[in-house]
């Protein structure tokens, strides 16, 4: 047993290494005053002086946070009403996560290529619009895997439970249901978000008239060669997302605790 948990630390270890090493190897050189990562040279702060006088990169990045944002809210919405939806027939929720599987397991190239193809079809210029319904197109069906698991443990009786007191469809959905998935919620809004963020394959396909992601804006520049502005707004990102998973994680934890509390209290009582 102590061999097992010993083998387990390594292996989580070596996977923490292999995935962080090259992040901070980036971060050390964006404080670099040369102009590559052949050779660190002396300290500076240029380069993130440089990223903030260049207001074409930073509209592209609020344009971006903008994005993840507006995709990521109206997913969480649509995928949590098509997770209710589908537990209320097992057909549907055998439908519903077979559409899903077939999306989360399809490479982001044919997704991409198929909303190019659909917008052109339909005539809809390639721009924030399409870029926007993309993503929203694409999180859907991580907000419904986030939210199913929470309906599924759900007890059933608390909702006939309430109906049985009066409470009307609406009492039911917004003041039984939602609270019961509301960690389900958050986990598909946050994770939704960061898919957004992360996203290139197929926001390269559906981006045009002007409008770029940072993604995509990072692509096209390092086409060109490296520039240690590219650290540094890398830099600026990954710090973001530690900011969304610590918010993330005291939210979820905040939740834990009252939870506990009120278990203990009705033990107590």
């Amino acid at each position: 047993m102590r061999n097992r948990h010993l083998i387990a630390k390594i292996y989580l270890a070596f996977t923490l290494i292999l995935l962080y090493v090259p992040i901070f190897y980036l971060i050390y050189f964006s404080f670099s005053s040369g102009k590559n990562m052949n050779k660190f040279e002396h300290f500076t702060w240029a380069h993130y002086q440089t990223l903030f006088q260049d207001n074409r990169l930073l509209a592209i990045f609020l344009e971006t946070i903008l994005l993840a944002l507006l995709s990521s809210l109206i997913a969480t919405i649509i995928g949590t009403f098509g997770a209710i939806a589908a537990m209320k027939k097992e057909s549907n929720k055998k439908t519903t996560l077979a559409l899903n599987n077939v999306l989360m397991v399809s490479p982001d190239v044919i997704i991409g290529a198929s909303f190019l193809i659909f917008f052109t079809a339909l005539g809809i210029g390639l721009n924030f619009g399409s870029v926007l319904l993309s993503h929203i197109a694409f999180s859907i069906p991580i907000v419904v895997l986030m939210v199913l698991p929470r309906l599924n443990e759900m007890d059933m009786s608390l909702i006939d439970a309430a109906r049985d007191l009066g409470a009307n469809s609406w009492q039911v959905f917004s003041d039984v249901l939602i609270p019961v998935i509301m960690p389900g919620i958050f986990s598909g809004l946050f994770m939704a978000l960061t898919y957004s963020l992360d996203d290139f394959a197929v926001t390269f396909f559906v981006t045009g008239n002007g409008f770029s992601t940072l993604s995509v804006e990072i692509y096209s520049r390092a086409r060109q060669g490296i520039d240690l502005e590219i650290n540094a707004l890398s830099t600026v990102m990954f710090i973001f997302v530690l900011l969304l998973v610590g918010i993330y994680y005291f939210i979820t934890t905040k939740k834990g605790r009252k939870k506990n509390h009120r278990v203990m209290g009705g033990l107590v009582k």
